[in-house]
This record gives C-alpha cells, sequence and structure tokens, in this order.
C-alpha cells in the first residue's frame, strides 16, 4: 500500500512530477518558458500540500501524545542525579484535588 502521506511530503516525489509534466509540455509542442510557468506552479502547489500534510500530522501525533515528564539522569560514575527543578505542569492536580 501506497503511504501518500510520505509521498506528498517528499521532495523526490514532486521533483519527479514536475519533470514528468515540464518534459511532456515540452513534447507536446509547448515552449521552455510555458514547461517553466508549469513547473513554478507545481512546485508552489506542492509546498503548499506538503505544509499542509507535515502539519496535520505533527497535529495527530500531539493529540495523542502524553504529558512530558522529567526523569532523572544517570552520571558518568552511574549514579543518579536528580533534575535541577521539576515545574508543575498546568492543569496538574494534587492528592486532594487542588490545582498544584
Amino acid at each position: 500500500m501506497i503511504n501518500w502521506k510520505q509521498k506528498l511530503t517528499s521532495r523526490k516525489f514532486w521533483a519527479a512530477v514536475v519533470s514528468f509534466v515540464a518534459l511532456l509540455v515540452v513534447a507536446l509542442g509547448g515552449t521552455e518558458a510555458q514547461a517553466t510557468q508549469i513547473t513554478a506552479l507545481i512546485m508552489a502547489g506542492a509546498t503548499v500540500i506538503a505544509y499542509i500534510v507535515g502539519e496535520g500530522m505533527i497535529d495527530a501525533a500531539s493529540a495523542g501524545a502524553p504529558t512530558l515528564t522529567v526523569e532523572p539522569q544517570k552520571t558518568l560514575d552511574g549514579k543518579t542525579d536528580a533534575p535541577a527543578a521539576i515545574v508543575p505542569q498546568a492543569g496538574a492536580e494534587g492528592k486532594d484535588g487542588a490545582d498544584a
């Protein structure tokens, strides 16, 4: 199955499409100027499509992403180093139900 999200954000895919269309325009009797204009339009459209698909993928990933937490780091000697500070996140509730 073709991964269309990946294809639509691929520069190689759009370069292949542009190359094919430009050569097709010239082969069918169009001028190089027409091929250049069509190529520019396709690349402009590809940029918009890639941006929209890419942002959609980012939004979808962040919608189901878990809340990030700070984990203690191991030092070179193998000991656990506590984080410098743990900042409560907005909307976090304490044990008694009050905001932290």
